[in-house]
């Protein structure tokens, strides 16, 4: 029988290297109230980061190429 105590620990921020920068926790809880209010969809993501005006990192509004390289950058 499995229990708690027999699995592995699992460290919720294994693949971190480092802590993540103020930018990257404001992006991320952005993020997590865009989903939660507005969609999941690009289009929504995209809309919803420039109506709370959290630029992009050059300082532009978001676009869809911006937000996908963005999330291959931080490796999301």
């Amino acid at each position: 029988m499995n229990t708690a105590e027999t699995w592995p620990y699992l460290d919720v921020h294994q693949s971190r290297t480092r802590e993540p920068s103020p930018y990257e926790y404001k992006l991320a809880a952005t993020l997590e109230e865009v989903f939660t209010k507005e969609g999941h969809e690009l289009a929504d993501v995209v809309r919803g980061l420039n109506a709370r005006q959290v630029p992009a990192p050059d300082g532009t509004p978001w676009t869809e190429d911006s937000f996908r390289a963005e999330m291959h950058r931080l490796g999301a």
